[in-house]
């Protein structure tokens, strides 16, 4: 990789309203030190005065009546005797001496004495006026009202700054440039790993630009527009900064919020400004990141009769994007998460002629995208990727980062050299579940009804043919309102079962089966479990058909509220008692197979009173293997090696839950 050529080029300095403002202030303050240097005269007595006359050294006296003081100037030829004299010899207006009187009449008494002594002095009486000072008791309030109200302008204009954050340059685009000299992005192609089909999709956009003749040549067109759709997380992104850093063509990237605006008109100057750019770059690649901000239906939600700024600035896209023409070389790149909100009139194609959706990996593409976060982490030879990608299923690439960073954190707070396994489990286990609450005090009944709680599912989840595979038990206490958990290691699918989707449900009942088992009473720990299980249920029979007496139907996706359903009141409640009937016969479904399993439910509760954690191996020790063999294979550690991980004074050792 070539190193880029240190710029020895002088900086250009760029002039801007602050400098004025600044050379304003430095002109009144060097007015006032100027005025203050030359005002700087000898203050001299009544006494001292009358002496200097006396001695016939006075040429003029000038009284102003205003300020009660009067200026003493000296004949030239008796200077020299007044050698400590500080008068500018370039002001003759600045007097030798001043004095200053409380009373007119003495003055004037002083005046008297002289001249019967036969010394004349004829002062002249007079004001002075302070121009500066006028002046700015003039123009300073105004100063400051201006001053505010551009700075209050400016701040509505740009959100605290930024390209056409000026009062002028509202309307001009916020986009930030990345042309072939910008050093800026240093993110290629080989950092996006998981997602192989989306990148060779955005790879082709790349070189429609570098080599559009070989596309052209068969009468094919360069497309106009590619959005990027996926949950949050996936890499969109990281996609377009592969882009900005592998392309050729300068890259022009904002944000769909950087056109709203509260000024009429703003959203739709901006998009011009952006697409006049791009026009004088092509050719070029234009991001917009999160579209939907922009891009929402239009005529939902409208104001009647009202100016909606967020249409005129869609209308402006719109517009934009049918004016300029394949063949200048200009493609428009979103992202957004949100697909389903977004006009028609945008989707269409002729404007996004593509979308490429960015879904979260599966085990291949969890497994490179470990290696690649794997790259800047120092770990223990034992390390594999392919096995931190069979332990995190479902999770998308930005949580595969935090992952990788909170192992290599929790290693470093115990002073090891290398990311050993047993810290990708605790990282897990702080992602997954929360911070651990290492000083909540748990009282033993309630630290025991915890326990029968987390073992209910763990029983109903190793005994359920269906269920996820178990991992690990615990009831530490962690996040906010977790006082425990059970985690699972969901298979690879993409499409569920009834059967499978049946014992889920009768899994996540087990914990308020196990209490109602036990105890003969409930408690409100199985809050999440119930709301889990209801959403479930209503999918099952309002979303995926599943239910013979609903029929084959789905209302998902359809506008549900008290005023308009898109069902009958005779069919919602339907829904809501074959929910109900659903619900139930699980939740007995959970309490027979915790009865019959109740030795082994009463092992694993006293287990976890006593250790806090168990894992998969300790559970098989407990009640035997899992008769469902068919499990992908789970690298998990044993208790003992986990154990370990609080031994070290150095370790985060938690306090006992009691």
């Amino acid at each position: 990789m070539s190193k880029k050529k240190p710029d020895n080029k002088p900086k250009k300095i760029v002039i801007n309203s602050y400098w004025i403002y600044g050379l304003i202030i430095f002109m009144i303050l060097a007015m006032q030190v100027f005025t203050y240097i030359n005002g700087k005269t000898e203050i001299i007595s009544l006494g001292k005065l009358e002496d200097l006359a006396r001695k016939g050294h006075i040429e003029k006296v000038d009284v102003i009546t205003n300020y009660n003081s009067v200026k003493v100037f000296l004949k030239k030829e008796v200077l020299e005797e007044y050698p400590k004299l500080t008068v500018n010899k370039w002001n003759i207006h600045q007097p030798h001496y001043t004095t200053e009187y409380g009373d007119i009449a003495t003055f004037d008494g002083l005046i008297s004495d002289l001249k019967e002594d036969n010394i004349m002095i004829d002062p002249k009486y007079g004001q002075e006026t302070n121009y500066l000072g006028q002046m700015l008791s003039w123009i300073l309030p105004f100063a400051i009202i201006i001053g505010l109200w551009v700075f209050f302008m400016r701040k509505m204009g740009s959100g605290g700054g930024g390209p056409g954050g000026q009062i002028f340059n509202i309307g001009k685009s916020k986009a930030t440039l990345f042309d072939n000299s910008d050093a800026k992005v240093n993110v290629t192609f080989k950092d996006v790993a998981g997602l192989e089909e989306a990148k060779e999709e955005v790879m082709e956009v790349v070189d429609f630009l570098k080599n559009p003749k070989k596309y052209t040549a068969l009468g094919g067109k360069i497309p106009k527009g590619v959005l990027l759709i996926g949950p949050p997380g996936t890499g969109k992104t990281l996609l377009a900064k592969a882009v900005a850093g592998e392309a050729a063509v300068p890259f022009f990237s904002i944000s769909g919020s950087d056109f709203v605006e509260m000024f009429v008109g703003v959203g739709a100057s901006r998009v011009r400004d952006l697409f006049k750019q791009a026009r004088e770059k092509a050719p070029c690649i234009v991001f917009i990141d999160e579209i939907d901000a922009i891009g929402r239906a239009r005529g939902k939600g409208a104001v009647q009769g009202g100016n909606d700024e967020r249409e005129n600035t869609l209308n402006q896209l719109l517009v934009e994007m049918d004016g300029f023409k394949t063949d200048k070389g200009v493609i428009l790149m979103a992202a957004t998460n949100r697909p389903d909100i977004l006009d028609k009139a945008l989707m269409r194609p002729g404007r996004f002629d593509r979308q490429i959706g960015v879904d979260r990996p599966d085990l291949k593409g969890r497994e490179a995208i470990f290696k690649v976060h794997l790259k800047n982490i120092k770990t223990d030879d034992s390390i594999k990727a392919e096995q931190l990608a069979e332990m995190t299923p479902g999770f998308a690439g930005a949580e595969i980062a935090n992952v990788c960073n909170e192992a290599a954190l929790v290693a470093a707070r115990r002073n090891k050299k290398a990311v050993h396994l047993d810290d990708f489990n605790y990282a897990l286990d702080r992602v997954i579940g929360g911070l651990e609450k290492k000083n909540k005090i748990i009282s033993p009944k309630e630290k025991e009804i915890i326990a029968y709680h987390e073992a209910g599912h763990a029983i109903c989840g190793w005994y359920l043919e269906h269920a996820s595979p178990l991992v690990k038990v615990t009831i530490v206490p962690r996040g906010v309102g977790t006082l425990g958990y059970a985690q699972y290691l969901p298979k690879e699918e993409y499409i569920t079962r009834t059967e499978a989707l049946q014992d889920r449900m009768a899994m996540t009942l087990g914990g308020r089966a196990a209490e109602k088992l036990v105890f003969n009473k409930i408690s409100t720990g199985a809050q999440s479990d119930l709301d889990q299980v209801t959403k479930m249920a209503y999918s099952i029979i309002a979303v995926f058909g599943m239910n013979d007496k609903v029929g084959n139907v789905s209302f998902h996706g359809m506008q549900q509220d008290s005023f308009n359903k898109p069902y009958s009141d005779q069919t919602a409640t339907l829904i809501d008692d074959e929910v109900r009937n659903m619900i139930d016969v699980e939740y007995l479904r959970a309490q027979a197979l915790l009865t019959e399993k109740r030795n082994e439910l009463n092992i694993l509760a006293q287990q976890l009173l006593e250790k806090e954690v168990l894992l998969k191996s300790d559970v098989e020790k407990l009640i035997g293997i899992r008769p469902f063999p068919d499990e992908p294979h789970i690298p998990i550690m044993t208790t003992d090696k986990y154990n370990e991980l609080f031994d070290d004074e150095t370790s985060e050792k938690p306090e006992p839950a009691v």
